[in-house]
């Protein structure tokens, strides 16, 4: 599983553990497999879970036909509770629901987003008022809920985005982003923002221990939004960036910040290549067998070329003493790749069977003149 993958893998998790009402904890053997399939099986489960309910609910649905909408909501409210109006309202046509949203409260709808039927969502939220959506919205941020937050916040209308955006704190946003339903809505999101706003947000990532979300809204965007979140994160304080590197080792998160160096300037990636956290040699060790997984080594050797001589002997020694297999992977992409140019210097501060090793590799002896 990639990276992308595993941070893709815990939005889906603690998706899944709200949607069934358990600890997240207790479903972590989700995270080892494909997000695809756990994708797959959120929407199943949300499917068994909303298609077969009760024959009341349709009922109770039926009933709320027959009064007026102000009427309806004060039933919802006063008799049903958040848990039961969210269930009625997903067997209701849109339009109606949304008319009898529009009586309630905002804090109880809010409330009661949380139990509504995630398929429901955008004809709902197609058919409310702006100003209720952008207050309900506010009112899911201030109770802390960005798993709901990250189902509605997709379907939002861009003039309404524009609204909410100002009101909710940075972590909110980054929060939001690790769990929206609809990553291809992200890209637009961020253009809402503007550059101010969004180096706000990169910037609270090391403050709020935020570093995990950043980097998966980084990886659900693309182009140049990526490049310069990856601007973003290496123009913070030494403090800080190397805060993200201790984030990215402790949780095995490779895969997910080497693209994002790759994108960087040289003198940006010289910033990274300083990091105090970047010369033990348990970090290093780990950044080398992350990319021997991933065949990230054109994402990596740019970095190692302006490390620390010391932090490229550890790296050299790492990788040297890779199992014949892996360095015949390694091998093979940078002859694919054609990085021989920035494998070399790595390769000279080997020891001397190290050296043997390598050069015994079919693909250096191609390379041999």
């Amino acid at each position: 599983m990639d990276t992308m993958d595993k941070l893709s893998g815990r939005a889906e998790t603690l998706k899944i553990a709200r949607l069934l009402e358990v600890e997240p904890d207790a479903l972590a053997f989700l995270r080892t497999l494909p997000v695809d399939d756990v994708r797959r099986f959120r929407e199943q489960s949300v499917a068994a879970l909303f298609d077969r309910a009760p024959e009341m609910l349709d009922r109770i649905a039926s009933a709320t036909k027959l009064v007026p909408a102000g009427v309806a909501a004060a039933i919802s409210q006063k008799a049903l509770g958040p848990r039961l109006a969210a269930a009625v309202a997903g067997r209701l046509e849109p339009a109606r629901a949304a008319d009898i949203i529009e009586k309630l409260p905002v804090t109880f709808t809010a409330e009661s987003c949380g139990h509504l039927d995630p398929r429901r969502i955008k004809g709902i939220v197609d058919r409310l008022d702006e100003n209720l959506v952008v207050r309900i919205a506010v009112a899911l941020a201030e109770r802390g809920d960005h798993l709901t937050m990250g189902r509605f916040v997709g379907h939002l209308p861009d003039s309404a985005l524009r609204r909410i955006l100002p009101q909710v704190d940075d972590a909110t946003v980054l929060r939001t982003g690790f769990a929206i339903d609809v990553p291809e809505r992200l890209g637009q999101i961020i253009e809402l923002m503007g550059p101010e706003r969004l180096a706000s947000v990169i910037a609270s990532a090391a403050g709020e221990d935020l570093w995990p979300e950043a980097l998966a809204v980084a990886g659900m965007v693309t182009g140049e939004q990526r490049g310069r979140i990856a601007s973003l994160a290496a123009s913070q304080p030494q403090d800080r960036l190397d805060s993200l590197v201790t984030t990215v080792a402790a949780q095995d998160l490779w895969e997910s910040l080497l693209p994002l160096v790759a994108l960087l300037g040289e003198d940006e990636r010289r910033a990274v290549a300083a990091l105090p956290s970047l010369r033990g040699a348990d970090v290093l060790g780990g950044v080398v067998r992350a990319v021997v997984a991933t065949g990230l080594w054109a994402e990596f050797l740019p970095l190692v070329q302006v490390l620390p001589e010391d932090s490229r002997k550890t790296v050299a020694d790492t990788a040297g003493a890779l199992p014949s297999a892996d360095l015949d992977a390694l091998a093979l992409e940078v002859d694919k790749r054609d990085l021989w140019d920035l494998v070399m210097p790595l390769v000279e501060l080997m020891d001397d069977e190290a050296k043997t090793r390598i050069f015994e590799l079919p693909a250096f002896q191609e390379q041999a003149p």
